[in-house]
Parts: C-alpha cells; structure tokens; sequence
C-alpha cells in the first residue's frame, strides 16, 4: 500500500467503496403512523445533501419506524442524507441486521455498533456502522420534536475489488449456488486483514483461517491477504505463547503455512518463517506423551458443536497434531532443515501409534480418517453416512466432507453439501453461518422474512456457546469450505509439486451430467470441463497455462 501525496504517513485503503440502494421496505409502522414516500428511498434517493430537494421526501412521524432490505448480506455501514428541516438536529435509532429479525429486536454491540441513536444534522450526508448487515430499520423517537425527513438512505458497501479467477459451474443449480455463497462469504471477510466473520468476530483467528484460505486458493489470484494474516498473529505471538491464546491455533499456523506454499511455490515466504516455524515444532514436540497421545494445554479447542465431549476433543487434536507434524516434516525439507524434518517425522511416528476412540462425532472421526490414524472406509461407514445430516458443524464440516471423499463417497457429500448447506440457502440465506443445525428449522421462519406469532426466530432462537441468539454471526468465513471442496473432488485439479509446478486433473461428474470451471494457480487458470455422452462415456477437457507440467491421469 502506497503512502497519500497529500498525508505522506498515512496508510492508503485497499479496499473499495460502493453505495447501494435498499431493495425493498420489509416493514414500516402503520395507520396514523405510518411513513409518507417511503417509496423515495427505493426509486429516487439522494446520496448528496442539498439546500433543497425537488419532490417529496420520506417523512417519518416520531414513533414511526421503518425496516429497509438491501438484497444480501455486506460488510460496511449506511449513509442517511437530510435536508434542511427548519434548521433543527433529528435524532434516529439505527438497527443492523444480518437478519430481519436481528433488526427488528436488540441487537448486541460486541466487535461492532449494531444499534445506536444517532443525531442527523439539517442537510447532511452522515455514516454510520462498521459491521456485517442485510437490514436497517430506523426509528423516530416517540418525543421527538419533529417528524425525520430522509432524502435518501444508502447501504455503503466496503469490500476489496477482486475479481473471481476461480469459477465453478455443474447441471446442478443447487451446487453453484453454494459454491457461489461460499466464495461470497469469503469475500466479504477479506478487509484489513482476514476476519472470521463481519459482524461478530472481526479477529484473525488462526483455526478458523484454514478452510478460508482453502476458499481463497480456490478463488482468487490475489492472495496477498494471506501471509499478511499469518504473520500479523505470528508477530503478535512471541513463542511459547500459542496463537490466539489457543494451542491448538498455532498448530493450524503449522498446517497452513504448509498448504499455503504448496499452492503457491514461494520459497522467500516460506524461508521468512524458518526461525520461529522450527522454534514452534520443538515447542509442540513437548506435547507428545510417553504414550503417543498428545498432551497440548487446555485441550485446544476444536469446533463448537464438540465443546462439550472430551473424548472428541482428544481425537480431534491427536489428528491434528500428527496433521501438523506430517506437513512440519515436508516444510522442514523443503527448508533444508533435514535434522528438524527427522524430529518431525519421529513426533508424527509416535502420534500415529495412539488410536484414541472418537464416539459418534462426525468431526473427530473425520479428522482421524484424514491423519491416517483410522480407516477412511470404515469411519464412513459406521460415522459419517448413517444419519449423515446431523451432527455437522459449519467449520469442520469442511473435513467431513474431505473425509467422506477419501472414502470415495463423493455422491454422500454431495448430499450433505445440498441438504446441509442448502439447509441455510433455503432460508434466506446469502452468506454461510457461524454454525447450523437442521433441527433448527421445523417450525421456524426465513432469515428474510419478519417471525410470525408462533414461529420459531432463526437467528434469536438458537445458537450455543458463544453465538447465543443474536449474538450468532450470519458471515463466518470458515463456513465456506465447500466451494473448495467442490471446485477439489468436482474439477479435480491437485497440484504434484509447490506452486502447481506439476498438477494431476482429473474432473469427476459423481452423479452430474456436466461440470466446468477454472482453477487458479501462480502460472494462471487451469481451464476443466467433462460432459457425460448420451452413451454414458465422459468427454473431458483440460486446457494448462505454460509453466504448469501436467501428469498423466
């Protein structure tokens, strides 16, 4: 980022700004009270305050209210344009929703002002919010002085302007429609850094970073979002802490930092890390018992829906620390570090000699398929098929499904993908969820609709933990992981060597009759179709930049 010509010290802003009317009025009070023009702010808003404003404005008596939809979920805030009105200050509540019924109820203000009052002055153009929203309803104090004249009201979307290098396309609308919403939710918490979520968690959270960047590869050419990330956690994280105060987290840095030069192929990055990475695995290697089973402090944190089942935990980061030290040892290679590479493969060796027991979770069976410490068919066959639909999470789901993929059941994640995913699609959802449960929608309503009397609130009735009612964030980067895991299985490009150097395709339909799209890498697209012939057979097409090898299928 370039410094300004006119403030030489400051920090210029990647990202862009754009304003977008609201689509449509959800609500507004009624009979004496109800809004004059309200139509005005959908058909003829003003984004630049006047001395005067020609044709009606909209007009809202005090206890009035009004409830604006701007069509999907955005990252930013809104700008309320008034005019003159005698000269006198206007007082306004401003409501953010990610859903209609957040707006309509009270919001809380952790990571970001979601409700406040806020005074408007005669002809101004004034912002306000800096969160993750769909709604905004304002509401004139009922001892107002005077109604609240509006000339215009304007979502301000604040994003950073990159376009899809990745694309994905199948014969099934419902896939492309959740790889599309994937790589949005994605998207949107790509601002100064790579948020968990736009509303609520505006952090890097280390864990929760793994599937994003997954997403990211998938996705988009520029990915300097990346290492700016890692290194902005690891410089705040002086060794022996552990990353976000979660030891398992600095395990995940581990795990990404590998996937991240496999895609990549930068060699300067990955040597930027030599010191503090070789630091971090002798550190880690203290948390392999005499027995094989890991030892890391607090039992590191898994995923929410597993929060409360110790046996799952156990499983879950005995995987992922045998993940950790399997992907230390192939960094430490490639670093040249042959000694810390022996240490590495000695730590992975006694992790995989303890097969801890992981119960029903989905989650940790899935990850002790991935880290070679159980059977992939066997763990998809008793565990992750029968009753394939409960029990997920939105973030390790992700691994659920590469789980289920290694077990060559790609057709039963494809299930799960339409179902579960789809589950929040069918609801109104244009971003994915902090997590979901299917059990949640008997009997309640669309995020996009106001509850009715009886019907159970999405977004204010559920949730655990953390993410409690309202509290629930609607954005949450990790949950975008089947947009990775479709453009891998369905597209089928692996890279063979750092950097796509040497790439395997080999696009799969699993049940489909068509699938295309690109696959980014440093060299440019990889371009993959296949087509079932009407004699069943499968036409496929592969075009590969210079620089990228491709193997034979």
């Amino acid at each position: 980022m370039t410094s300004s010509p006119l403030y030489p010290d400051a920090v210029a802003d990647p990202r862009r700004r754009d304003y977008l009317p609201p689509r449509r009025i959800l609500y507004a009070t009624a009979g004496d009270l109800a809004p004059d023009n309200p139509e005005r702010l959908l058909t003829a808003g003003e984004r630049q305050a006047q001395a005067e404003f020609q044709g009606p404005l909209c007009r809202l008596l005090p206890g009035a209210a009004i409830l604006l939809d701007f069509g999907r979920e955005l990252n930013g805030g809104v700008r309320l344009v008034t005019p003159a009105s005698a000269g006198q200050v206007r007082t306004v509540r401003v409501r953010f929703g990610e859903s209609a019924g957040e707006a309509m109820g009270t919001p809380n203000n952790d990571h970001a002002i979601h409700d406040t009052r806020l005074d408007l002055p005669p002809m101004g153009a004034t912002e306000i919010g800096n969160t993750g929203f769909r709604f905004v309803r304002l509401d004139v104090p009922a001892d107002a002085p005077a109604p609240l004249e509006l000339a215009g009201v304007w979502a301000v979307a604040l994003y950073r302007d990159l376009p899809y290098a990745g694309s994905f396309r199948c014969s099934d609308e419902r896939l492309n429609q959740v790889w599309q919403t994937g790589a949005y939710t994605v998207h949107l918490n790509m601002q100064d850094y790579i948020y968990d979520g736009i509303k609520r968690d505006r952090l890097v959270w280390l864990g929760d970073l793994h599937p994003e960047v997954r997403v990211i590869t998938t996705v988009f050419d520029d990915t300097a979002l990346v290492p700016a990330s890692l290194d902005f956690v690891r410089d705040r994280t002086p060794l022996p802490q552990f990353m976000n105060g979660i030891s398992s987290y600095s395990v995940w840095w581990v795990i990404i930092q590998h996937d991240w030069y496999w895609h990549r192929g930068d060699l300067d990055y990955l040597k930027a890390q030599r010191d503090y990475l070789l630091r971090l695995l002798r550190q880690l290697a203290g948390y392999v018992g005499a027995d094989g089973a890991e030892t890391l402090p607090g039992g590191g944190f898994f995923d929410w829906p597993s929060n409360d089942n110790p046996v799952a935990i156990h499983a879950g980061m005995q995987a992922l620390l045998a993940w950790g030290f399997a992907a230390g040892e192939r960094l430490c290679r490639w670093l040249g570090e042959e000694a810390a590479a022996q240490a590495c493969a000695a730590a992975h060796g006694r992790l995989s000699a303890h097969r801890p027991e992981a119960g029903n979770s989905k989650q940790a069976n899935a990850f002790l398929a991935l880290a070679g410490l159980a059977d992939p068919g066997r763990v998809n066959r008793e565990v992750l098929a029968r009753d394939p639909f409960s029990g997920l999470s939105t973030f390790l789901g992700y691994y659920v499904l590469q789980a289920r993929a290694l077990a060559g059941d790609q057709a039963g994640a494809l299930e799960v993908i339409r179902r579960y995913w789809g589950g929040m699609l069918d609801r109104g959802a244009t971003t994915f969820w902090e997590d979901f449960d299917l059990a949640w929608l008997p009997g309640a309503g669309r995020i996009d609709a106001l509850p009715l009397p009886g019907q159970k609130d999405l977004h204010a009735d559920f949730g655990r933990y953390c993410y409690q009612g309202l509290r629930h964030s609607l954005c949450h980067g990790w949950a975008g992981g089947p947009t990775a895991w479709l453009s891998e299985q369905l597209l089928g490009a692996v890279p063979l060597a750092p950097g796509f150097a040497a790439a395997r395709v080999q696009p799969q339909l699993f049940g489909l009759d068509w699938v295309q799209g690109t696959v980014p890498t440093p060299h440019g697209p990889l371009v993959v179709t296949a087509e079932r012939r009407g004699d069943g057979s499968v036409a496929r097409d592969v075009k590969v930049p210079s620089g990228v090898r491709l193997a034979e299928a």
